[in-house]
């Protein structure tokens, strides 16, 4: 598994849901704080205006997608003026009370339901509104995605159960990869776009990802790098927030509460698939972490 694909595993919860949906003018919607919950719209025809607190509007028009990684509160509607209905996040859409003729916009809205207990920084480093501009010759996979949910979501086609929550996965790995790959260089100043930018830190966050199991040494993934011991300690503390082997231990106790919600393997197996030599030990350190034993953690999920 690779960095990314471990990020999603670990943070996104149940089964994800959509819609594509038609707005008719004059409408106006505001969708409460939701923790734990991330939101989606993409726009498909039309435009709108993303309306964020103590922030100037934002214009959307077709091919614009926006991610609400934190559940954060904003309003979406046909004019800045519009009056704004309050809607859970992320809500149900409906039309205005007048609202009558074509639609004024077409877009494809969802949600992911997030991990409560257990999520990856990649996440915390996002910005509350991910703004993806459409752009011309830009971003191709993320259109050919957003392009075949728009048709099943049109016409639901024998399989679509299965191929809707796959549409929506890929969906999220292309609006991550996008969002990473259009940082600027960050200059040694930190977060994960920086780290999976770097070809060191990134070499040695793919081998503990890859192997959480082995009992890596900071000299083992320095050499990974291809940098010394003290060189690759720093630099991988200054982009991933944790010195290596701080990581290693978090995403081993991640990956061992992903396995105890998931499987019914028993805690001796999941203690060995993440690197640790026996129940007790595993039992101490996972309690350590989650303030409850995994016995119990997972009676509880």
């Amino acid at each position: 598994m690779d960095v990314l694909s471990d990020v999603i595993a670990v943070m996104r919860t149940g089964a994800p849901r959509s819609a594509r949906v038609e707005r008719r003018a004059p409408w106006g919607q505001r969708f409460r704080h939701a923790p734990g919950t991330a939101g989606f719209e993409v726009v498909l025809a039309g435009s709108y205006w993303l309306l964020r607190p103590e922030a100037d509007p934002i214009a959307l028009g077709a091919g614009d997608v926006l991610f609400f990684p934190h559940g954060g509160e904003y309003g979406l509607a046909d004019a800045p003026t519009t009056p704004l209905a309050d809607l859970p996040f992320p809500g149900v859409d409906a039309d205005g009370p007048a609202a009558t003729g074509p639609p004024s916009t077409v877009v494809l809205c969802g949600a992911y339901k997030l991990g409560a207990d257990r999520g990856h920084p990649l996440l915390d480093d996002l910005p509350g509104i991910v703004h993806l501009p459409a752009q011309v010759g830009r971003q191709s996979c993320l259109r050919a995605v957003v392009d075949l949910l728009g048709a099943e979501l049109q016409e639901l086609g024998p399989g679509a159960s299965a191929v809707v929550p796959s549409l929506l996965d890929t969906l999220l790995v292309y609006i991550l990869r996008t969002w990473l790959e259009e940082q600027p260089a960050c200059g040694g100043t930190g977060g994960w776009a920086a780290a999976l930018a770097d070809p060191a830190v990134s070499a040695a966050l793919d081998a503990v990802h890859g192997d959480p199991a082995r009992p890596w040494t900071v000299a083992e993934l320095a050499d990974r790098a291809g940098l010394s011991r003290a060189a690759f300690a720093r630099r991988f503390n200054a982009l991933v927030g944790r010195p290596p082997l701080t990581y290693l231990t978090w995403w081993r106790l991640t990956t061992a509460a992903r396995l105890l919600r998931e499987s019914d393997a028993p805690l001796g197996a999941v203690a060995e698939r993440v690197g640790y030599g026996s129940e007790y030990a595993f039992a101490n350190a996972f309690k350590r972490a989650f303030a409850v034993a995994p016995g119990r953690y997972r009676r509880m999920r």
